[in-house]
């Protein structure tokens, strides 16, 4: 017991630490304003995940209650292609990916939801399980990244949707963990891009981000990892850490989860309690020397703990929770305060708030809410928005101190024989929804 209060005593302070530029900002802006506005930031979301890969909006002065203020529609547009990918914002642009006629493409839009240019990356659109596109562009400055279903990564301008490089990830033996097509948004970081192959000899891949040529390759063998799950990529996106004090770069693939040093690609580390063999998909959450990972399909969660290991660094589990106890199908999980809140359930979406440090469900996890299906879910504001795959969004308050709904909303669109899955994203005062070819912007400002 007293070791049990130790680590989380120690996980509370690493999560009080990481918050302190964000609490120092709002003390030196005391004297003008109580709250910084969400008007007042400039719309910036430019990866999956948002700025830190971790679903967790910058921005304040959002509604508190959907109850007594609504959602307001702005602007519904089209020309999105078909897709489950969701939008990064940078420079006043919006950006995504699609399915189309003649192939899968990235599209940019402006912040009316005009669109200004479309680039096509695949000849024909993939016909893997679901069509449609699944990655979210990085933006890198002028620069953006994207990987079609099919395993091709592409650079183009930002400003015209040129291409700058490409290659193809049949280069490093690429291959999925099971039928659908590659769904990574490529992370960068300083002078490379990153991105899952999953060959055998290159699981992970470093390319320089303006030639894209190799940098390194990391190779990952059940033999190493363990024999659950699947050969290949999974259905994830690359995160960074630090943990045990060497920067590295933690995914989930088809048997696990690894690290991968980032330095010279070297294998650090796998875990093999959350692979499952249809497909693994959640993004691991990175705190401190820890990192927690969950996945769907009966599996369950686990929280390891990073330590060194000679000039390596080795994952011990800390604790497995049972996939009746917490399971992420799909949708994400948010990291706040110490505690987790996701969807749980294979397809479900029940919310659920998990205490990290112990494992503990401190609420909820059987009621379904106001959706159906699995729910993709962002933090903004003090609030959690789930997004139902049937279309609904609810407003759930971010707290251990119980399960309150905060009202719900049906979007304008909501397709009749898709699943919506595209992840929502709140910045600058809006709410940014996608469902197929249509996107929705929504005024969220309090």
């Amino acid at each position: 017991m007293r070791h049990l209060h130790s680590r989380r005593a120690t996980l509370v302070a690493i999560l009080c630490l990481a918050a302190l530029p964000s609490l120092a900002l709002r003390v030196g802006d005391a004297a003008d304003t109580e709250e910084l506005s969400a008007a007042s930031l400039t719309p910036s979301w430019p990866q999956w995940r948002g700025p830190n890969r971790d679903d967790i909006s910058p921005d304040r002065g959002l509604i508190k209650d959907w109850n007594q203020k609504p959602p307001q529609l702005v602007w519904m547009s089209e020309g999105t292609g078909r897709g489950y990918a969701g939008v990064s914002l940078a420079d006043g642009k919006i950006y995504t990916t699609g399915d189309f006629p003649d192939g899968q493409g990235v599209v940019a839009l402006n912040m009316e939801g005009k669109v200004l240019w479309t680039k096509k990356v695949t000849d024909t659109p993939p016909k893997h399980g679901k069509d449609g596109s699944r990655c979210t562009p990085s933006i890198d400055g002028e620069l953006l990244y994207a990987i079609a279903s099919s395993g091709k990564i592409v650079c183009l301008k930002t400003a015209t949707g040129d291409e700058v490089w490409s290659r193809d990830f049949k280069d490093f033996g690429g291959q999925m963990m099971s039928s659908w097509g590659f769904s990574e948004s490529p992370l960068v970081d300083g002078d490379r891009v990153l991105c899952t192959p999953g060959g055998k000899q290159a699981m992970m891949v470093a390319l320089d981000k303006l030639t894209g040529k190799d940098v390194w390759k990391c190779a990952v063998s059940a033999a190493e990892i363990g024999s659950k799950g699947k050969d290949g990529a999974g259905y994830s996106g690359i995160v960074i850490s630090s943990g045990a004090g060497v920067k590295q770069y933690v995914q989930l693939i088809g048997r696990g989860v690894i690290g991968v040093r980032a330095s010279d690609g070297k294998y650090l580390w796998g875990y093999n309690g959350v692979a499952n063999g249809t497909a693994n998909i959640p993004t691991p959450i990175v705190s401190g020397d820890f990192v927690f990972c969950s996945t769907g399909y009966r599996t369950g969660s686990a929280l390891l703990k990073l330590t060194k290991d000679g000039d390596g660094v080795k994952a011990k589990e800390e604790y497995f929770l049972d996939g009746n106890k917490l399971q992420n199908h799909h949708g994400g999980m948010v990291l706040k305060d110490g505690y987790i809140y996701c969807g749980h359930q294979h397809n479900q979406g029940f919310p659920i708030c998990v205490e990290m440090a112990t494992g503990k469900t401190v609420w909820g996890g059987e009621g379904r809410g106001p959706g159906s299906g699995s729910a993709a879910v962002t933090y903004a504001d003090g609030n959690l928005i789930f997004r139902y795959q049937s279309g609904e969004v609810a407003l759930i308050e971010a707290s251990p101190s119980g399960y309150k709904l905060k009202g719900s909303f049906k979007p304008e669109y909501i397709s009749s024989k898709d699943p919506c899955w595209a992840h929502p994203v709140v910045i600058g005062g809006r709410l940014y929804l996608r469902d197929q070819d249509k996107l929705m912007c929504y005024d969220v400002r309090g």
